[in-house]
């Protein structure tokens, strides 16, 4: 399933809200930490594919046909710019550029690929084995600055 993103900062609640009615009846609860993580996710690329091209752009969810205590969700953002993410470091009082350290960091797996029109940005999330009453999200990554050390202020801006 897919929607086309128009190069509008608007777009982005958009997305969100049809993220949220994608996952209504398919087996994720709204309230359990997957369907959160995929919303910030959501909001996260688009406002990057929307700020950073200036073009449309399409984003995909594919949930799987049943949703198991370990299923796996996926989402892309397809733009047209070819540009490639670009690693840079947030300072602490910047207000942007930390949108795909976020993404390393809640994702189990995230990356990028160019495609003929562009770009396609990608993430996916587990979702892993129940404990108790309470359904969690593995994984997540850590991002390196500069020599290698872990730096919380890593941003990447895609561009």
């Amino acid at each position: 399933m897919q929607l086309e993103i128009r190069p509008d900062p608007a777009e982005v609640g958009r997305a969100r809200r049809w993220a949220r009615s994608r996952l209504a009846g398919s087996g994720i609860q709204a309230d359990e930490p997957l369907a959160e993580t995929l919303i910030l996710l959501v909001s996260e690329l688009v406002t990057n594919a929307v700020v950073h091209t200036g073009r449309p752009a399409v984003l995909r969810l594919s949930l799987p046909p049943v949703v198991t205590e370990e299923a796996t969700v996926r989402l892309e953002v397809a733009d047209r710019s070819g540009r490639a993410p670009v690693p840079r470091c947030a300072g602490d009082d910047a207000t942007g550029g930390r949108g795909l350290a976020l993404v390393d960091g809640l994702a189990d797996r995230w990356g990028w690929s160019v495609e003929a029109t562009g770009k396609r940005i990608w993430c996916e999330l587990d979702r892993c084995a129940k404990s108790g009453d309470v359904a969690t999200s593995c994984g997540g990554g850590a991002v390196a600055c500069g020599g290698g050390a872990a730096f919380e202020g890593l941003a990447y801006e895609a561009v």
